[in-house]
């Protein structure tokens, strides 16, 4: 061990520090003093007080999983509810059946969609007839892809590609359905 340096004394380099430097008096028995009263009681209640405790958790978390999964079960993918499919007849097919899925959306949605249907005559009306051929065939192209979708879903209800396609659809429709009613509004259809 080093001798402590002097208090004045520049120091230039680490080197010149003193590798330990003894405390003048011992602190660890009035660390171990204020320690030993909580170092007792703690080490025997914790693990009697936790066990229990974690098998609890342990659980009610297996509960919450099997009341998710048990609810869950019927909002799988690829499961239509009976809800969701409604039987058209036959098909072009002799002897075959075309299964349409119909499925429900949002209450605001048709809301929505209903209320733009509505003031869709009084829009067509202000417009070009040039421009109300184009606003009337993508809104047939649309209809017709939705009902192609819905059928094609009623077959295969799990696909996803065709899912999202119908979503897709949806949201043009709803996309042409307001362009027309804001160009109504501002006078642009004219």
């Amino acid at each position: 061990m080093t001798e402590p340096l002097e208090p004045r004394t520049k120091v230039s380099s680490l080197c010149e520090l003193p590798q330990a430097i003894e405390p003048p008096r011992d602190l660890w028995p009035q660390i171990a003093a204020r320690l030993e009263p909580r170092g007792k009681a703690a080490p025997l209640a914790a693990p009697r007080r936790t066990a229990p405790l974690r098998w609890l958790a342990a659980a009610a978390m297996v509960a919450s999983v099997a009341v998710g999964v048990w609810i869950g079960r019927d909002l799988l993918p690829g499961r239509p509810s009976a809800a969701q499919i409604a039987d058209t007849g036959p098909s072009s097919l002799p002897g075959a059946e075309t299964v349409q899925a119909a499925y429900v959306t949002d209450p605001r949605y048709q809301r929505q969609r209903q209320a733009l249907l509505q003031s869709l005559q009084a829009q067509l009306a202000t417009m070009s007839p040039e421009t109300r051929t184009k606003v009337m065939a993508s809104l047939a192209t649309i209809e017709k892809a939705k009902q192609d979708l819905e059928q094609a879903l009623g077959k295969d209800p799990g696909n996803a590609l065709l899912q999202e396609l119908l979503v897709n659809t949806y949201q043009d429709e709803m996309r042409v359905l307001t362009q027309v009613h804001e160009a109504g509004e501002s006078g642009q259809g004219t």
